[in-house]
């Protein structure tokens, strides 16, 4: 078929047009700027990339997908809809894309492109559609002829409820994206009920509060007491963690925290259940070298180290905090400076005590402004909120010859050329940071 999609470079759909041109579909799409993963499309895939939105682009196409932030005015989705041709959300598409797939599904409020890139490493033959670049096979698409399918599970609309999972993994549960479940708590929960109820085989983290209460049988990782002696080291200046589980030995992974050592034992469980071997686990976990965005080291000298993380919920920033900590100490760094760029005005509105509370321990707080995507402008008083901290509103950032520079105004107010930087956001922040925007 030749499918269309309207918002190709976002990273969740980007990886379903890959995953159908390995399939043999014949793929094309648009978005409103070129990026790095336009360009991929383009260059390696084959797809016809139109920039911006053009009605004329779904002209002799079989099928459009749409990104969650299409609205009904834009103009290929009013052009196919004229042409009668058939118009599929993200959601609604993986019902044909992955209904006659073995998935491994992976879904949690924090964890799950990690978790997901993890298991990938351990299953090597499987396919794999994550929302994330992972850099041991430098893509969010894997491909291999089989229908082994390790999926990241999103449950921002729902869609993880067409996933068609024959094994999930749940990471923890905590209440997100609630604009979508019309801030219905026991609707998201039971989201989360019907997900785990789709898969013959479950794993869990059984200390989250909501996944004990199930009454559903579970593989369940009890961290608390089957992990032990979690520590963090340096391999080749690099972060790793090295913990025990249960009577499997030791096992070491990239990145740091006691999260990045429980999303591992919750991938490994799982690969055990699916009949791997567990020596060649404790190997190929060596193989997961991260993924792009998070804490994804861009500049690495003995002077100044620069972080890029997607963190936009305070959990995530809070834990991810506590890792740049245990980083600068171990590189003997006094100085932890970090840059934010909220993501959504709902999101920041939501959470915003929790935000406040989460970059303790920064030198210095650098506030972007909030990353819209697609949401009405609400005005919020950020500089108010975060006074506590030494703080500074900007415009936008940059690297430059391993200098990141603070733009306000079109003047640069301020260079951090020593310690350890780290950039927080789910918008252009990591275009920026890594100089590239």
């Amino acid at each position: 078929m030749k499918i269309h999609f309207i918002g190709i470079g976002g990273i969740g759909l980007s990886a379903l047009a890959k995953f159908l041109y390995n399939d043999g579909h014949k793929i094309s799409g648009s978005d409103i700027k070129q990026t790095e993963i336009t360009n991929d499309l383009a260059t390696n895939f084959n797809a016809k990339i139109t920039i911006p939105h053009h009605a004329d682009a779904v002209e002799g196409v079989d099928r459009v997908i749409y990104s969650a932030a299409v609205r009904p005015n834009n103009p290929e989705y009013q052009r196919a809809r004229e042409l009668g041709i058939e118009l599929l959300s993200r959601k609604e598409a993986l019902k044909f894309i992955l209904g006659d797939k073995e998935v491994y599904a992976v879904g949690g409020a924090h964890g799950k492109s990690t978790t997901s890139a993890m298991l990938a490493s351990l299953i090597p033959e499987s396919n794999a559609l994550i929302g994330a670049i992972s850099k041991e096979f430098g893509s969010n698409v894997r491909n291999f002829p089989n229908d082994k399918v390790v999926f990241e599970a999103d449950e921002s609309d729902e869609s993880f409820l067409n996933s068609n999972p024959t094994l999930a993994i749940v990471t923890n549960v905590e209440p997100e994206h609630m604009e979508y479940y019309e801030y219905d708590e026991e609707r998201f929960y039971n989201a989360y009920r019907k997900f785990l109820s789709l898969a013959k085989t479950r794993v869990i983290n059984a200390e989250d509060a909501f996944l004990a209460s199930l009454d559903m049988e579970s593989i369940k990782l009890y961290p608390s007491k089957d992990m032990r002696n979690i520590e963090f080291v340096l391999v080749n200046g690099e972060p790793h963690t090295r913990f025990e589980l249960l009577d499997f030995g030791t096992f070491e992974v990239f990145g740091f925290g006691e999260h990045i050592a429980l999303d591992a034992a919750l991938a490994l469980l799982a690969a055990l259940e699916l009949g791997e071997d567990i020596e060649a686990i404790r190997t190929r976990l060596r193989h997961y070298k991260g993924i792009k965005k998070r804490f994804d080291i861009v500049q690495n000298r003995e002077n100044c180290v620069v972080i890029d993380d997607y963190g936009h919920h305070p959990t995530e920033i809070k834990v991810t905090m506590q890792s740049l900590k245990t980083y600068e100490a171990l590189r003997d760094f006094s100085q932890l400076n970090v840059i934010w760029q909220p993501h959504k005005y709902s999101r920041t509105i939501d959470n915003l005590p929790g935000f406040v509370e989460c970059f303790e321990g920064a030198n210095e707080l650098v506030i972007l402004p909030i990353w819209a995507a697609g949401e009405l402008e609400v005005d919020i008083d950020l500089k108010g909120a975060f006074s506590r901290y030494k703080l500074i509103m900007a415009d936008s950032v940059t690297k430059e010859d391993n200098v990141v520079k603070v733009f306000k105004d079109g003047h640069v107010i301020r260079e951090y050329s020593e310690g350890l930087v780290c950039a927080f956001g789910a918008g252009d922040i990591t275009y920026q940071i890594r100089g590239e925007a």
